[in-house]
């Protein structure tokens, strides 16, 4: 117990919760969960990302209200609201 206390105040353990999530293709677009803990509860969040040339991606952060209770229930929804959102909207994604 003392251990995980000591590698969580340290920043050892290297736990999935730090790494970035896998990308998901869908139609061009790059979908990237990174849901957000809120007191043991995620927050649906993450980025929309689109390849346009080489080296170049245009790129929106993805955040909504939803709170979730578990982290891969709230990266399965980040991702079907952001393709919703892609289907909706397209490239006017980008547009400030």
């Amino acid at each position: 117990m003392l251990k995980k206390l000591f590698s969580g105040l340290l920043g050892g353990g290297g736990d999935k919760a730090a790494a970035e999530a896998e990308p998901v293709e869908y139609k061009g677009y790059l979908i990237v969960p990174d849901p957000q803990d809120r007191d043991g509860q995620y927050r649906v969040s993450g980025w929309i990302r689109k390849p346009v040339t080489e080296g170049e991606t245009l790129e929106h952060r993805f955040e909504r209200s939803d709170v979730v209770s578990g982290r891969e229930a709230c990266e399965t929804l980040m991702i079907s609201k952001a393709q919703r959102f892609i289907d909706d909207l397209g490239d006017a994604i980008f547009e400030k």
